[in-house]
């Protein structure tokens, strides 16, 4: 049996390949063994932070649609930008310049899903975004 290495977010719980900061998020592991990338206690503990940072992209950076939320989070300087971009926007029908609102379930769940996917090189497990979802919004609700 010829078995894939998990991807290093997925080593570190961390599907979104979240940078260390001054933020500190829930059930983060402090210190991270990795140097670069933030460590978490729990899968959907990482995919909460996915869903922290956008929503905070959108609140004090004015970020509301995948191009200007992308662009921020995986910026040129490190990645093919237009690309990810494109990636994200064909695997969730969703326009790189459509609107969206960071307290949408659906549509989040879906543009974390393929984020992580393409962050990590396999497709993530709904159930397990769906749960980090969970536990952003009990934090972060509608208003």
């Amino acid at each position: 049996m010829n078995s894939k290495p998990l991807s290093r977010g997925l080593r570190n719980l961390n599907p979104g390949n979240i940078r260390h900061s001054k933020v500190r998020y829930r059930d983060e592991v402090t210190p991270s063994r990795d140097a670069e990338f933030r460590e978490f206690r729990t899968i959907e503990a990482g995919y909460r932070a996915m869903f922290v940072l956008l929503h905070t992209y959108r609140l004090k950076h004015g970020c509301t649609t995948l191009r200007e939320m992308i662009s921020r989070y995986a910026p040129p300087s490190e990645n093919n930008t237009e690309n990810y971009i494109r990636r994200v926007a064909y695997a969730t029908h969703l326009s790189p310049d459509e609107v969206i609102f960071a307290t949408d379930g659906a549509t989040m769940t879906a543009v974390v899903a393929s984020m992580s996917k393409v962050e990590n090189g396999v497709s993530a497990d709904m159930e397990q975004v769906w749960s980090g979802w969970r536990l952003f919004i009990a934090d972060f609700p509608p208003k």
